[in-house]
């Protein structure tokens, strides 16, 4: 009876350290210099409208509406009070026109009943408002109040564990993971660039060939074999003269029962 062998494996490769998350904001500042959000406003009540419209839409869309919608109503009192049907059709072109128009008349109000007509700078009663999430408060605060806060959205989250500086499912998470790495007076800035990165460079395909994070990024490493990472064994190929192990003509197939 013939032996079994045991086909060769590769030998364990150890696990790489995460990068560090400080020389990826330092690298990605550089690339990007001046980096913050790309939605255009004048006060913390235009940002938080603003970003309130930017979901499932871009910033680009935003900023062609907002202009309009806010010389027609520039502060939360008259936006408080302003028609639905009227604010609808200023800003259908975001999508989800509906349910937007009804979450910034009601974060408006509620500024105005719970606030005098300020934005709070508070994660708690920012997240309290109509259509405001964590997301959109860290975007407020961040940009528009001078308080530290780390926005994650679908880039900062894809970039964020490609590159390995997170390990997490959630925004929350990566939130959590990302603010413990950097300090206070870095999230703003770490979430802006990892936001364009992913825009421009770390797209859900990435541009690997353009990115300046090669050496550190744990996928493209991954990907790529080196001294610490051997190319899996190849299957040793038949010579080309070795005769055939079956007959020539046979058919692979057993005769079907009549």
């Amino acid at each position: 009876m013939a032996r079994r062998t045991t086909p060769p494996t590769s030998p364990a490769v150890p696990r790489r350290p995460a990068p560090d998350a400080g020389l990826v904001v330092d690298r990605l500042a550089r690339v990007f210099p001046g980096a913050t959000t790309e939605l255009a406003f004048s006060t913390p009540f235009e940002l938080l409208v603003a970003t309130i419209l930017s979901a499932q839409s871009t910033d680009a869309r935003v900023n062609q509406v907002t202009p309009t919608l806010f010389a027609a109503f520039p502060t939360p009192e008259a936006l408080a009070a302003s028609d639905q049907a009227t604010v609808e059709g200023l800003i259908t072109s975001t999508g989800f026109f509906r349910q937007k128009s009804r979450a910034i008349i009601g974060a408006a109000a509620a500024i105005v009943e719970r606030h005098g007509g300020q934005v709070p700078a508070d994660m708690d009663q920012l997240v309290a408002l109509p259509g405001v999430g964590r997301k959109t408060a860290n975007v407020v605060l961040g940009h528009a109040l001078g308080v530290p806060g780390l926005p994650v959205d679908r880039h900062v989250l894809r970039v964020a564990n490609r590159i390995g500086v997170v390990r997490a499912q959630t925004p929350e998470r990566a939130e959590a993971q990302l603010c413990a790495a950097l300090p206070p007076d870095r999230w703003t800035l770490a979430s802006d660039c990892l936001i364009l990165h992913g825009r421009r460079v770390c797209r859900p395909t990435p541009l690997c060939a353009r990115c300046v994070l090669r050496d550190v990024c744990l996928h493209y490493l991954s990907a790529t074999p080196g001294p610490d990472r051997p190319r899996s064994p190849r299957r040793a190929r038949p010579d080309r003269h070795e005769p055939p192990t079956r007959p020539p003509g046979r058919s692979r197939r057993r005769p079907k029962p009549r």
